[in-house]
């Protein structure tokens, strides 16, 4: 079975890395305020990152979905170092690196499904990840309360990820796929 090849849009890469090194750079230095013993104010930013992903890997592909990882990963911990230090860019890079590469891989296996099956459940499993490894490495060993935090912060991604189906689906139509004739791919519907 023929793989389709998707093309990949200069533009779409770097407003694709522009959003995700933001996003994961805003989301980094908001984790170090708390709101309560259960949220930081970063449990509502950083799922944007997974809806960013999938937008990517809906209209360009998995391949380009990586691509936006990859430099807004190399970003985003460099500004993480500057903003958050180096304890949570480290975390929050490991995290990320991980739980993004596995939301396209999720992803594209469920692309030709009904239209929320790969965002919802590619996003859902990338969310468990990244959140044992950011608040584990972030913060164990240091006596704040980054159990309930990651309890809590898992739960709002969890929403997060059921809400952002909307702007998904609302964007769907000025994304898509975008194939260089070696293939067609099932719009999704």
């Amino acid at each position: 079975m023929n793989e389709p090849r998707f093309r990949l849009s200069t533009t779409g890469i770097f407003a694709g890395v522009t959003a995700m090194a933001a996003i994961v750079a805003l989301s980094n230095y908001l984790v170090q305020f708390a709101i309560n013993d259960w949220l930081t104010w970063a449990a509502f930013s950083y799922p944007i990152a997974f809806l960013v992903t999938d937008l990517t890997n809906r209209s360009m592909g998995p391949r380009a979905a990586r691509m936006v990882i990859g430099a807004g990963f190399a970003l985003a911990v460099v500004l993480s170092l500057w903003l958050a230090g180096p304890r949570i860019a480290v975390a929050s890079g490991s995290a990320f690196l991980v739980a993004q590469l596995l939301d396209v891989a999720i992803f594209d296996r469920l692309r030709a499904g009904r239209w929320w099956s790969a965002p919802l459940v590619s996003s859902t499993f990338g969310s468990v990840v990244d959140t044992v490894l950011f608040w584990s490495i972030a913060f164990l060993g240091t006596g704040l309360p980054w159990v309930t935090w990651a309890l809590g912060d898992f739960a709002v991604k969890i929403a997060m990820t059921t809400v952002m189906l909307l702007p998904f689906r609302l964007l769907m139509p000025a994304l898509p796929p975008r194939l260089d004739g070696n293939g067609a791919a099932k719009v999704l519907d």
